[in-house]
Formats: structure tokens, sequence, C-alpha cells
């Protein structure tokens, strides 16, 4: 009746993959090769497609784990990709002198942009040379004295008239700071005031009335004096207009003939000789001006009116540009418009107008972070705006809640031709195709990144390669074979199965910079062996170890209830896996299950104080269904149970104890102790057919170290499903006690098999007269739980 434990129990070999290291010594380091990327062939197909196809919306969603390579991938294929294509032209804003708060925007063929700058910076220099030095020239003087004589000399004639006819009545015409006046003459002599004052009334009265006669006469003569100084300041305007004019057009036809090619240049061209000569005569040529205002000043305010502002340079056949912006705020996003300070005042123009991330990646490539980009407000809405209406919106995203008359600008618009691609984990993915149809009509095109890779020579060597190559790249000591080996395991660790490595390098990387400090600070020469790679994962596991050791401390202590020996009825030691942060370790958790009397049925206690998940609860719900199918096809199979986690003071999910829970309610039932020595993980179904399960590396090695630091005695082990034989990558101390039969490792198909284990007796099967053998565990059950029902149905009558 006792049952064979070798047929179940596992050799060394099948506790981790087989590396063969002549694959690793073939894989010496080419510093000549290009960066090594491994598998993601589906990923790397639909990129392809993504990024060829050129129809609106076929926008990228690159989904996968940080750490894979993702990105560093996507920023070598668009490079490639973007290097065939034509260099997308340049853009520029411009002043406009007809409305200053609406900027126009100017395109310019690659390597335009630089130029135009070099030459309207030339053209304002010149025209600083030119003026107003300019009007010093003889021409112009002499026909600016025509101008003034002309005017004078209607003026002369004027007050000639009037003085004239003051003679003629003994009275004087004389001017006086710019104001004209009479006195009267006596003896051919004008009098001054003492002097007229002593003449008599009569006299001072007749002089009086002629007085007014004479001002009548003045004003008469000198009332088209108004007209006379605006046909003077008019034809004085034009004099300057076409003298400046005439000066300024050799320079704007070199430039026109410099930039003849370009369309866009010429129209911007011809805006500036509408307004050139005013700002000129405005700026430059203002007599007002204060004599202390610097050449530096007057140039300045000649820029701001005339210079581009090139917000976009590209380099001549530099290809289609690729752009990673790592902080997508609407800011870096779209553009700004500063605001700056000028002699105490501040305003802001066009030359303030900053560019975005959309406008240095248009014509081409844009990657940002998903997960950045949809937790900053108001981005996510405007960059579908963009894509769909392809056009790219300088705005302050705040101007409603600004205060009126605040400082603003509304740049013109500039079309958007750019393939976005966005980084982002499935659950992001799948979110925003549950809740945004626009995200599912602009981001058509998945690129799915695996999380695991195959375990193929081809890959192997591979990645043998990527290690040896961030050694290299990073001036790290020649990394041996077996350390690579190591490094490998570790990946296969990570991926929790011997045919599968994982995706994520980051990891493998980081171990083996904590292995090459090691190597450093030991002070070691030549290569960096497996004993640093070794040590590097001890001294993370300790750093992140404390909660692990406490949690044993307090089994060896006896502050939590486990036995790693003897035999108990109703009793099994499960496997759980904790993880808090970064400390992921497996520990046992006794489970405990009671029988009496009843029609109850199996109670889970864990649910019943709201502790256990649904899952869980379904796990615990299944047990029923077993019982029923194995045992009530004779009899009602009426029992009250109730099962329950020990000590477990926290939510529990997933039902990978359902196994350990049967085991625990059979031995209940049935009375048969269970090897407390052996504990087991594993789900099932209602048939009883043994499921796989998560973590089985961190249990199986949680409970090694119990039975370590109680004592190793040889018949400790741990019971998993046959299908987990595949995920097992344990440790080289576990592997070690295996061989040296001081720990045990079963594997089962069905739980029959784990009863056998545990219980130490064969379950039996049933005969051709529907019986179970006698003293099996079946027999045993269906004898007790058939007693339960005659008692049960006993007292019901």
């Amino acid at each position: 009746m006792t049952p064979t434990l070798s047929q179940y129990k596992l050799a060394s070999a099948q506790l981790t993959a087989q590396l063969e290291p002549s694959i690793f010594a073939q894989s010496e380091y080419d510093p000549q090769q290009s960066k090594i990327f491994l598998g993601h062939q589906r990923a790397k197909e639909a990129l392809e497609f993504g990024l060829s196809m050129q129809a609106r919306g076929f926008n990228v969603y690159a989904m996968g784990d940080h750490g894979t390579g993702r990105q560093t991938l996507i920023m070598q294929m668009l490079a490639k990709t973007a290097a065939n294509q034509p260099t997308p032209d340049e853009w520029c804003y411009t002043n406009n002198f007809d409305d200053a708060h609406s900027p126009l925007k100017l395109y310019l063929s690659p390597g335009v942009g630089k130029q135009l700058l070099t030459r309207m910076n030339t053209f304002i220099d010149e025209l600083m040379g030119l003026f107003p030095e300019i009007f010093d020239n003889p021409g112009y003087q002499r026909q600016k004295a025509a101008i003034d004589r002309e005017f004078n000399q209607k003026y002369d004639q004027a007050i000639a008239n009037v003085e004239a006819t003051a003679l003629s009545h003994e009275v004087v015409l004389f001017e006086e700071a710019g104001e004209i006046g009479f006195a009267p003459l006596v003896e051919g002599k004008p009098l001054n005031d003492k002097e007229f004052a002593n003449l008599d009334e009569e006299q001072r009265t007749a002089f009086y009335e002629l007085l007014e006669k004479l001002e009548n006469l003045l004003s008469e003569q000198l009332i088209e004096l108004p007209q006379w100084k605006r046909i003077s300041s008019d034809k004085m305007r034009r004099l300057k207009h076409e003298t400046a004019e005439q000066n300024i057009r050799p320079l704007l036809k070199e430039l026109e003939h410099e930039f003849s090619s370009n369309i866009g240049v010429l129209k911007y061209l011809s805006t500036v000789k509408e307004h050139v000569v005013d700002a000129v005569l405005e700026i430059l040529c203002d007599e007002t001006n204060d004599a202390l205002v610097k050449d530096k000043d007057l140039r300045k305010l000649m820029v701001e009116r005339f210079l581009p502002n090139l917000i976009v340079p590209r380099a001549v056949d530099s290809g289609a540009p690729v752009v990673y912006e790592e902080n997508p705020t609407f800011q870096n996003l779209f553009g700004q418009v500063d605001v700056a300070s000028f002699q105490g005042a501040t305003y802001t123009s066009y030359r303030l107008i900053r560019p975005g991330a959309l406008h240095r990646a248009n014509g081409g490539y844009l990657l940002l972070d998903a997960e950045k980009l949809l937790n900053q407000p108001l981005v996510w809405s405007r960059l579908k705006l963009a894509l769909k209406t392809q056009q790219i919106t300088i705005e302050n995203p705040y101007n409603e809640y600004s205060q009126p008359g605040a400082l603003s600008l509304q740049p013109e618009k500039i079309p958007l031709q750019v393939k976005v691609v966005l980084l982002g984990d499935s659950s992001l993915y799948y979110m925003l195709q549950d809740y945004d149809q626009e995200f599912t009509e602009l981001f058509r095109v998945l690129a799915d990144f695996d999380r695991h890779l195959d375990n193929t020579e081809h890959n192997l060597k591979e990645y043998a390669q990527l290690i040896r190559q961030r050694a290299y790249k990073y001036n790290y000591a020649n990394v041996s074979d077996k350390a690579v080996i190591e490094l490998v395991r570790y990946a296969l660790r990570k991926a929790e199965h011997q045919h599968k490595i994982s995706a994520n390098i980051v990891q493998v990387n980081d171990l083996l910079d904590e292995a090459n400090y090691l190597w450093r600070n030991d002070g070691a020469q030549g290569e960096l062996t497996e004993k640093y790679v070794k040590n590097a994962m001890l001294a993370k596991d300790k750093r992140i170890g404390r909660i692990s050791e406490t949690w044993l401390n307090e089994i060896k202590e006896e502050q939590v209830l486990i036995s790693t020996s003897g035999k108990h009825v109703g009793k099994v030691n499960g496997l759980t896996v904790l993880e808090i942060g970064d400390s992921v370790f497996g520990t046992p958790a006794r489970i405990t299950a009671t029988v009496y009397a009843g029609s109850h049925g199996i109670t889970d206690i864990e649910r019943e104080v709201d502790l256990g998940k649904s899952i869980h609860s379904k796990g615990v719900l299944l047990l029923s269904g077993y019982l029923g199918h194995k045992y009530g096809q004779d009899f009602p199979v009426s029992i009250s149970a109730n099962i329950a986690i020990e000590q477990s003071y926290g939510h529990i999910d997933g039902d990978s104890a359902s196994m350990a829970e049967l085991c625990a309610l059979i031995s209940a039932i049935s009375q048969i102790p269970i090897d407390q020595s052996i504990a087991i993980t594993g789900s099932m179904n209602q048939h009883g057919e043994v499921q796989s399960i998560g973590g089985v590396n961190e249990k199986i090695e949680g409970f090694y170290r119990l039975c370590k630091d109680e004592g190793l005695t040889g018949q400790q082990g741990v019971i998993i499903p046959k299908t987990n034989v595949i995920n097992l990558m344990l440790s080289e101390e576990v592997i070690t006690a295996v061989e040296a039969g001081q720990f045990h490792i079963y594997a089962v198909e069905n739980v029959e098999q784990s009863m056998e284990i545990l219980m130490g007796i064969t379950a039996g099967k049933i005969n051709s007269v529907g019986r179970y053998p006698r003293k099996s565990i079946h027999a045993q059950v269906l004898d007790k739980l058939n007693k339960l029902s005659e008692l049960i149905n006993g007292m019901e009558e």
C-alpha cells in the first residue's frame, strides 16, 4: 500500500536549463558590429508597416514592458527609415506689418533659413550704415534747400507787404522770438514802452486803431501759411522717402536675386519692400531720438521688425527628423510665445515664438511616452486635434483664465505631417481602446513587443554578444564564458521558463554593472568571472532580503507555526509568494482543515472574513465539485468543513493553494496524517487534474531555506505541478541539495499522486465492482463520508 516516491522525484538536471558552454565561447564581441536586437519579430514587422504607411491615422502604439529594448529598437528603425527620406522644409515666422498680433509663417528649402538670416542681418547692417548719413548728400541738401527757399519766399513776400503798409503810416514792423510786432515811429525812430506811455491819449488811440488794421492785414497775408507749411512738409517727406527708396532699392534687388528660386522668400521680400522705407525713416532717421540712444538699440528695433524667426532649421540632405520628447508638456510639444522686456517695457513679438517637438519632428517622426503624455493636462486632446487637422497651433492653453489685455499672439498655423509613435504598456493601450474612439482612429498600428525570447542557440549567442557589447562600451573587463552563462541563466530565471529568455535586458545589464563593480573593488585582473556575477546576485538578495529574513525568523521563533518534520492530521504546508516592492520571496503557510457532522458544506474562512479574494474563493469552491464527483456517486456527500490559511492577516488571492487545501481536507476526513516535511503548491480542477501556478522557484527556495535553517533531514521536499517543471530555474544551492539527496522535488499530474506522497498511502483505483482497495486513501474517505451521511440522515429521520 506504500507508494513509490521515486517515480515522482525530479532529477537535478530537470531543475534548471542546461546551457552548453561551447555556445558562448563563440560569442566574442566584434566592436564593428551594430547594435543587436533579439526577437520582437512581430513588433518589427508592425513597425516597418506603420512607418512606411503614408495614409492618415496609421500612427504606431509600441506596446511592451520597460527594459525590453523597445525604445532603442524603435529609434534605430526610425533613424534608418528617416535617413532615406527627403529633408522637409524649414519654417520661419515673420512680422505681419498689418496685424502684429498674427505673425505669418514662411517655409524655406532646407539650409536656406540660415542663409536668409545672414543676408537679412547684413541688410540691416547696410541700412544702419546708410542712414541717416545718406541725407548729408549734397544733392539731397540742394533739393531740401529749394523746398525751404520756396516756403521762405512766400513768407517773406507776405511780411514785406505788411511792412510797406506799416511804414506808410509811420509804423515799423519787427520780429522777436518768432513773433511779429509793431511800434510807432517818431522822427524815424521806433518808440519804446516808456516813450509810448508819454504820448497823449489821442496819439495812443490813433496808434491802437492803426495796429488793429495792420494785424488784420497780417492775418490776411498769412492766411495760407499752414497750407504753405503742409506743402513744404509733404515735399520734404516725399524727398526723404524717394531718397531712402533709391538707396534701399539696390539692396533689395540684390536680396531678391539671391533668393529668386524661393517663391516664399520673394513674397516676404516684397512685403519688406513696402514697409522698410517707413521703418528706416521712423527708427533710424527720427530727429526726435535722444542723442544717447545707442546704435545697438536702434539695430534691435530693426531686427525686431524685419529679421525672420527661424524656428526649425534643417541641414541639407539630413533626411527626415526623428525626435524623442522626454517631457511632453504643452509648451514642449506645441511651442510657446515668450515675453521679454526692452527699456523697461514688457512686450512680445513674432521673434519670441519658440518651437515645440511637433515643429522639430514635422515631416518626420515623433516618439512619445504615452503615460507621461496622458499625465499632462490638455496635451492629449490637443495632440489628437493636431493629428486630425494636420496643423500645429501655437497658443497659450490657459488664455481663457488670463487677465484681459494680457500679452498674446496668434501665429499662423503651420501644416503638420508627422508620424507619431507612442511608447506604453498593455493596460494603457486597452484602456484607450475602450474609452477613446479617436485613439483607435489615429493609432491604427500596434507594435507588440515580446516579454520573452525563445531559448534557441541563435538567440543565446546574440544574448551573449549583447552582454559583451555593453562590457566593451563601458570599458569593463572581458566577460568570461561562465560569467555569460550565469547572466543568461539569470535572464531565464526572470522569464521563469527553461525555454524562454527574459526580454528585459536592463535587469541583466544591472547585474553585469554590479559584477563589474565588485571586480574592480576586488582589484582583480583578467576576465570578469562567474564568481563576481554570483556575488552580485547574493549582494542584491541581501539588500532586499530584510522582510524575508524577518519572516523566516518568526517561523524559527515559533511566532508563526510551521513544522518541517512529523505528521499531523488536517494540516499541510502550502507555499505562497509575497511581493513587496523589489522583494519577491516564497514562504510556507500552514493550511488546516476540520470536518464534523453537518450539511453546511465547505466553509472558506478567508472568504467569510473578507480576506479571500475571488480567485482564491473559486479555488476553494472547486473542492466541493471534486468531493461530489469523486465520492458522491452512490450517496449524498453531506459534511461540514472549515478550511483556513493559518496566521494570515492580509488579503489572499490566487488558486495555487487549492491542491494543498484538498489534501488537508482529505486528511481531516480520513484521519490519515500528512507528512509535514513536504510542502505542496498547485492548482486543481474539479476532476483532480493539477494545473500550473506562478512563482514556483521562489516557493521552492522559500521552503528550502526554512528546512535548511531547521536542519535538512533528507526527507524534506516540495510537490509541484508536473506542468511547472519547465518553469524551474532553481538556485545552485537547491540543486546541490537535491543531488545530495537532502532535498526532493516531486512533480505530480493529479491530486491523487500528491496525496500518496503526503500521506504515504496509495490513493487507490476503483475496481470493476466499483470499490477501492481497503486501506487506500479513497476507501477510507468513502467510509468516513458514508458514516457521516448515515449519521446526518439518521438525525433527520
